[in-house]
């Protein structure tokens, strides 16, 4: 097995809840919200890896402390054998985010309004000193418009991002992140705000990406249909914890964990005749605050199969089956029809 391109260690990154006046007069304790709680995970070069689950789990909080928008309360994150969270220096942090770059959910906030996409895709040029003179650096953003096949690239210099389309305006996103060779982008739901015509359209562009750039992908979404196509490995994030993780087709056809089983059951049938209904997933209730995670297996209050030792032990992770990990205590015992879910 190869190094991995990016390995994160016992990540942890807790918020501190700002009290109000009234709550420190009575000496109320301070709330913590455990957005991710002690994760494992490796990434290998060009082999993508996608984080699911259901809101305000913690998949975007752990792109972000991948890019180094926010600092980890503990663990390490390692690029290429490098531990990143301990980049301190305003130098050492600009180069790791020439490497690394990210693509936004929202395409229709990520631009800024009022320039124009030419000085959109030099910016980052400018920023990190690249191109020598100006026609160097048009050089560089006409062709990362035609790498996003937005052709010919001097019909969208001078226009404003609110002049193209959700799909151009992604593309454009897109040209942005990897106008700097970068050797990794963190990608947050890029597609989720798109027409679903144009949502193949923008995953195909980004898969070629990858071996024409030799980028490698961090792919954060809650629509688990896109997974397969798009990524080699699949982590199913559950209150700020990794609950599965593996290649993609061994989670997707033989999911270990029953929070994987109820998201997969929860996946929209397109044939009517199925006659799938909410009565037919099998958990209940909503996902509890990230300041109230339940003891022991936190997701042992929704769990259909739970026992007595889910309330009383946390489960391990487990290698069950060759690189397909679970924390449950019943991982692998847990019969699940696939007919189900397809």
């Amino acid at each position: 097995m190869p190094e991995p391109l990016l390995k994160a260690r016992n990540l942890t990154k807790h918020f501190e809840i700002t009290q109000g006046f009234l709550q420190k007069l009575k000496g109320q304790e301070k709330q913590i919200v455990k957005a991710v709680d002690d994760i494992d995970f490796d990434i290998y070069w060009k082999r993508n890896f996608s984080v699911v689950g259901e809101s305000g789990c913690g998949k975007t909080t752990v792109g972000k402390l991948i890019m180094r928008l926010l600092d980890s309360t503990d663990g390490s994150i390692y690029m290429k054998g490098k531990d990143i969270t301990e980049l301190s220096g305003k130098e050492e942090l600009k180069a790791y985010r020439r490497q690394t770059q990210i693509i936004y959910q929202d395409p229709f906030s990520a631009l800024d309004p009022r320039h124009r996409i030419r000085q959109v895709l030099e910016e980052p040029l400018l920023i990190h000193d690249v191109g020598d003179t100006r026609e160097e650096r048009t050089d560089m953003v006409h062709e990362a418009l035609e790498e996003v096949r937005l052709t010919p690239p001097e019909k969208f210099l001078r226009r404003y991002p609110h002049m193209l389309s959700g799909g151009q305006k992604q593309r454009v996103s897109l040209a942005r992140a990897i106008i700097l060779d970068p050797d990794f982008i963190v990608a947050d739901e890029p597609v989720s705000m798109l027409d679903v015509s144009v949502r193949a359209e923008v995953l195909n562009l980004m898969k070629d990406l990858i071996d024409e750039e030799d980028i490698t992908y961090f792919y954060i979404t809650h629509d688990i249909s896109t997974t397969r196509f798009f990524t080699d490995y699949i982590g199913v994030m559950y209150l700020g914890d990794l609950v599965e993780k593996g290649r993609v087709g061994d989670v997707l056809d033989k999911p270990l964990h029953p929070y994987t089983q109820a998201l997969l059951v929860a996946v929209p049938e397109p044939d009517p005749d199925r006659g799938r209904g909410v009565k037919d997933v099998p958990i209940t209730g909503e996902i509890p605050s990230g300041t109230n995670i339940p003891d022991a297996c936190r997701f042992h209050p929704r769990c259909p199969h739970a026992k007595k030792i889910c309330s009383k032990k946390v489960p391990e992770e487990r290698e069950i089956e060759d690189e397909h990990y679970a924390k449950c205590h019943f991982a692998g015992e847990i019969e699940f029809d696939m007919d189900v879910a397809k």
